[in-house]
């Protein structure tokens, strides 16, 4: 039977969101950002482990706060794959100048404008990752139609992509915990899964 799909943000990085810095100056915190591992004291829900400890594969992104939360995950058991195409979508200093906002807030004006197309210095642009992420979401599925219930740690706005095209493909969600906030995860299962065992239920009652 085709397995389920769980993807999962990472935890809080150690890194403070609270300041109020430039445009500029959040290019260099992004960047940062990106090397920065957890924050301390941070830890999965009971209910996380519990889903991460059912699954046969389990894979993370290069990027330290995705490698540190996988690791907490498994907690040691095993050894988990790392994959660069797992990566966040770039998030690029948007050309805005004087403006001082805190990094939560750039880092929306910076979608915005990545979204728009705005990508400099040959940074992947959103055509290039909407095309990364769908490769990324043939991995997960292959894995899945072999059986296995994969579980992918990443980031916020890839999984929030790889959702539009697993749902293309047939998958359901059918959990999502913490809306997109750190740790949430969301699982997936195929449709046609769901028909063989809501048929099944159907004729056990029947």
């Amino acid at each position: 039977m085709t397995g389920r799909i769980v993807t999962v943000r990472h935890g809080r990085p150690d890194m403070d969101r609270s300041v109020k810095i430039t445009a500029k100056e959040y290019g260099e915190w992004w960047a940062n950002y990106d090397l920065s591992g957890l924050a301390p004291g941070e830890e999965p829900s009971k209910e996380l482990l519990k889903v991460a400890s059912e699954c046969d594969i389990i894979v993370c992104s290069t990027m330290p706060r995705a490698i540190e939360t996988a690791a907490k995950l498994v907690d040691g058991a095993r050894i988990v794959p790392r994959d660069p195409s797992f990566v966040e979508a770039p998030l690029p200093a948007p050309p805005v100048p004087f403006l001082k906002l805190d990094p939560t807030s750039w880092g929306r004006v910076s979608r915005v404008f990545w979204f728009l197309g705005y990508a400099p210095n040959e940074m992947e642009n959103h055509v290039k990752a909407h095309r990364r992420v769908r490769n990324v979401a043939e991995k997960l599925i292959e894995y899945a139609e072999d059986g296995h219930d994969v579980l992918l740690a990443a980031h916020g706005y890839l999984n929030w992509m790889l959702d539009g095209k697993l749902r293309k493909r047939g998958w359901r969600k059918i959990q999502h915990v913490g809306d997109n906030d750190f740790w949430s995860f969301r699982t997936y299962r195929h449709r046609k899964v769901l028909s063989t065992v809501e048929n099944t239920e159907r004729q056990v009652t029947e």
